[in-house]
C-alpha cells in the first residue's frame, strides 16, 4: 500500500539517528514554527537526534470564518467544550502513525520516539501516542488539550508513557482550565502525567524551552 506522508521539515543530526522527536505545530502555523526554537534548545552538537516537523494541510476553519489555513482539524467552538472535527484529528493522528512507522522502517525503534504538539498539534499527538500499538519514548503536551479523551482506545503499550504537559498561566486561548482537564483526564485512565505552568499567555518560554531540551535529554537517555 502506498501511503502519502505529510510534507515535513526535518532536521538531521550530524550523526546517524537513533532517535526522533516528531513535533506539531498549532493552528495557522507550519513547521518552521518549532524549528525556530532548535537552536535555544542548546543540544549537544552531537546528539543523534532526527527532529521531524510536519506541515498541518490547509483547511477551511470555521471559528476564524471559514478562512482556510493550516489546521490539523477544524475547530467549530472555542469556550470550555471545545467543539471540533473529531474525524479530523483522527485522521490527522493516523498520518503522525504513519510518520512514526516510517521512523521505524528507518531504523529507529518506536521507545526512541518522542511525539510533541502545541495547541492543536497537542490535541493530535494525544490521541496518536495513547492510541499507538507500540511503546513510544515520551509525550510532550505544550499548551493544549485532549479532546478525545472520552472516545479513544488506549494502547497498552504505552500505558506507562512519559507525559510532560506545559501550559501558560495566562493562556487566553487554550485556557489553563483545559489542560487541567486533560492532565485529571489522564490521571483517572491510570497516567502519572507531569504537570509544569509558566508565566505566559499561549506561545513558549525561555524558562520552558530549557525545561524541554532537559526532558528529552531524559526521555531518550542521552
Amino acid at each position: 500500500m502506498n501511503i502519502t506522508y505529510l510534507p515535513c521539515v526535518e532536521v538531521e543530526p550530524t550523526v546517524s539517528a537513533t532517535a526522533t522527536v516528531i513535533w506539531l505545530h498549532g493552528l495557522g502555523s507550519n513547521g518552521h514554527d518549532f524549528e525556530a526554537i532548535l537552536p535555544q534548545l542548546q543540544l549537544p552538537s552531537d546528539m543523534p537526534v532526527r527532529f521531524i516537523f510536519p506541515h498541518a494541510a490547509s483547511i477551511p476553519v470555521t471559528i476564524n470564518g471559514g478562512a482556510v489555513m493550516p489546521a490539523w482539524y477544524d475547530i467549530i467552538s472555542l469556550d470550555v467544550a471545545r467543539k471540533l472535527n473529531v474525524d479530523q484529528l483522527m485522521h490527522s493522528a493516523q498520518r503522525v502513525i504513519d510518520l512514526i512507522e516510517r521512523e521505524i522502517s528507518r531504523g529507529i525503534a518506536s521507545d526512541r520516539i518522542i511525539l510533541a504538539g502545541f495547541s492543536q498539534g497537542g490535541a493530535v499527538v494525544y490521541h496518536a501516542a495513547l492510541c499507538y500499538s507500540k511503546p513510544l519514548a515520551g509525550l510532550l503536551a505544550l499548551s493544549t488539550y485532549f479532546p478525545t479523551a472520552n472516545v479513544i482506545q488506549y494502547s497498552e503499550a504505552n500505558r506507562n508513557i512519559d507525559i510532560e504537559i506545559m501550559h501558560g498561566s495566562y493562556d487566553p486561548v487554550v485556557v489553563p482550565k483545559l489542560g487541567e482537564m486533560a492532565r485529571n483526564d489522564l490521571i483517572a485512565a491510570g497516567y502519572h502525567p507531569q504537570w509544569r505552568m509558566y508565566s505566559m499567555e499561549h506561545h513558549v518560554c525561555l524558562p520552558q524551552i530549557k525545561d524541554i531540551a532537559t526532558w528529552i535529554t531524559a526521555q531518550l537517555k542521552l
